[in-house]
Order: structure tokens, then C-alpha cells, then sequence
């Protein structure tokens, strides 16, 4: 039964790490290049289509490594899933602290009403996706070595 957690667990993750990773350095920089406000009427709509859906998965992957973490706490690989929990607990804070904040006013933006630092605001949410998504990835590898 643990194992069969732990693998489910790693799957979630790694979903999530591919979604992240997606948007990171494919979604974002296809939509960086697309003419007038066609980018940024996508990213819109990217912000309250994930928006949606990623708090659930952040959370789901925290609970989901946080119940194997205590399952498995003698078990072989409980350091490395512990580790992983708190990478995650750090990849929720930084999404909530710096990321959400920016997407909630992305999510609202249109062509006629952008604010004037609208760039700005874009570059510093895609640095601080950068940073969340090698969090991420680092717990998904922890949690792929905890298997093994």
C-alpha cells in the first residue's frame, strides 16, 4: 500500500512539473511571440484557466507527499520524502506570496486597460515561475529517489 502511495504521489507531481515546466518555457515564450495583444490576451486567459486548477494540484501533491512522508516515516526513503514535503510547503508559499498576486491582476488585464509597468510585471512573474518550477522539480526528484 505505501508503495502504491508513493508512486501515485510521484505521478501527481510530475504532471504538475510538466504542466509548470510547460508553461515555463514553451506556453509563455509561444505567447511572447505572438503579434499586437494576442499574447497577452492569452495569458489572461492562461491565468484564470489554471488559476483554477493549480491551487487544488499544489495542495493535492503537498497532502499526497505530506500522508506518504508520515505513512512511511521508518520505511526506507523517508528523509528524501520529508525533504520533498518541504520543498512543496516552499513551492505553495511562493505561490501565494509572489505569484498570485500578479496573476490575479493578469487574469483581469485587457488590451485597452493595461497598467504602464505591465512588462515589468510579466518578467518578474516568469523569474519567480523559474525559481518555482526548479523547486518543484527537485521535489519530484526526491520523491522519484524515494522509490528506488
Amino acid at each position: 500500500m505505501l508503495n502504491a502511495l508513493g508512486v501515485f504521489t510521484t505521478v501527481v507531481v510530475g504532471l504538475m512539473v510538466g504542466v509548470e515546466f510547460s508553461v515555463a518555457f514553451v506556453i509563455n515564450r509561444i505567447l511572447n511571440g505572438l503579434p499586437g495583444d494576442n499574447g497577452l490576451r492569452g495569458r489572461a486567459h492562461g491565468a484564470r484557466m489554471l488559476g483554477a486548477v493549480m491551487p487544488f494540484w499544489y495542495i493535492g501533491s503537498l497532502v499526497l507527499a505530506t500522508i506518504w512522508a508520515v505513512a512511511g516515516w521508518h520505511h526506507h526513503g523517508a528523509g528524501l520524502v520529508v525533504t520533498a514535503a518541504a520543498l512543496l510547503i516552499l513551492s505553495v508559499i511562493m505561490s501565494l506570496l509572489l505569484l498570485v498576486p500578479i496573476n490575479n491582476r493578469v487574469k483581469t488585464w485587457t488590451a485597452d486597460g493595461l497598467p504602464a509597468d505591465w512588462k515589468e510585471q510579466m518578467n518578474r512573474w516568469d523569474r519567480f515561475h523559474c525559481v518555482r518550477v526548479a523547486v518543484i522539480i527537485a521535489a519530484f526528484a526526491l520523491l522519484a529517489a524515494a522509490l528506488a
